[in-house]
């Protein structure tokens, strides 16, 4: 024994094995498997250490990490979203969240399908987990769409109202057709058969000012009844064409009052109604007519007959 009641260190050679000392009263004491030191056995007893509660934890993270990583190098980012939402859905969806129903209102000329689809609704899209907002932000950025609105209904019921832009008039540019508002916005750059009698207005910057000239035009319903097409110039005053293929040339300040002039020539003298191509009333003091060919020549042959005529009389 040492010096302090202890049993002193066993001495090389003895061959008697220490006796391990004994746990203190109250305490629990567990032999553990002597660790061989090195690197082999540290990994070991991280290993081990892994199989306790908190390292099942960290496990699952690092495996998180490790798929997030591989995902973003690999650039399934997307992809690997679109599937845990498509798995979301299919849990919810088997809850009862299922959408069964939806609810249309202020829709007439855009269908059905075309709004689901463009907010992003399909058939396995469940309603608990249907993001409302980001749906009407979609659908807001259809420019035939004014203002849109979706309710979910619990379990299984949506309702979408829409209020529709009203188509205004055909804008016609560099040969294409559009249907646009009245605010120039283009609804669609095409032309379907609801929409084939709106007025139309040919020229850049066109689509802006229709609505204004057309206003002006309202107050002359002969005249426009007559007007197949209106035609901004140089994007600084308008020209009419007639169903009679006759051009008329407005002024770039007092339209109004040239439009008054032009209804009463024509109820006056049925200008529109004659063999002319152009009425040019750009000038405040008189209207200036451009015949067509075969009244230009007629008329020079009746000139020249008169002259003759007069001629005639005269010697």
């Amino acid at each position: 024994m040492d010096g302090r009641g202890r049993l002193a260190q066993p001495l090389k050679g003895s061959g008697v094995p220490a006796r391990p000392a004994a746990a203190a009263p109250g305490r629990q004491f567990r032999l553990r498997t002597p660790v061989r030191v090195g690197r082999i056995g540290r990994h070991r007893t991280w290993l081990r250490r892994l199989t306790g509660g908190s390292g099942i934890a960290v496990a699952a993270m690092v495996v998180a990490a490790g798929v997030g990583y591989g995902a973003i190098a690999g650039g399934h980012v997307q992809p690997l979203i679109a599937a845990f939402k498509d798995a979301r859905d299919l849990a919810a969806n088997a809850a009862g969240f299922r959408i069964a129903n939806v609810a249309f209102t202020g829709q007439k000329h855009i269908g059905r399908e075309e709004i689901l689809a463009r907010a992003g609704i399909s058939g396995t899209t469940s309603l608990l987990f249907l993001d409302v907002a980001d749906a009407r932000a979609r659908l807001m950025t259809d420019p035939r769409i004014a203002d849109a609105t979706i309710l979910k209904l619990y379990p299984d019921r949506l309702q979408i109202a829409i209020t529709e832009r009203v188509p205004f008039a055909l804008w016609q540019k560099d040969g294409r057709i559009s249907v646009i508002a009245d605010d120039g916005s283009v609804l669609q750059p095409y032309v379907t058969r609801p929409f084939v009698k709106l007025p139309l207005v040919v020229g850049a910057g066109a689509e802006k000012r229709a609505k204004e000239f057309l206003a002006l035009l309202d107050k002359y319903p002969e005249v426009r009844a007559r007007v197949r097409a209106s035609i901004l110039v140089a994007e600084r005053r308008w020209n009419l064409r007639l169903d009679n293929g006759l051009d008329v040339k407005l002024p770039e300040t007092g339209v109004d009052a040239a439009l008054a002039k032009l209804d009463d020539l024509d109820r006056q003298m049925k200008l529109t109604t004659r063999d002319i191509v152009a009425l040019d009333l750009r000038l405040s003091d008189r209207v200036v007519v451009r015949l067509s060919d075969a009244a230009a020549q007629a008329r020079e042959a009746a000139n020249k007959e008169k002259a003759k005529a007069k001629k005639g009389g005269s010697a």
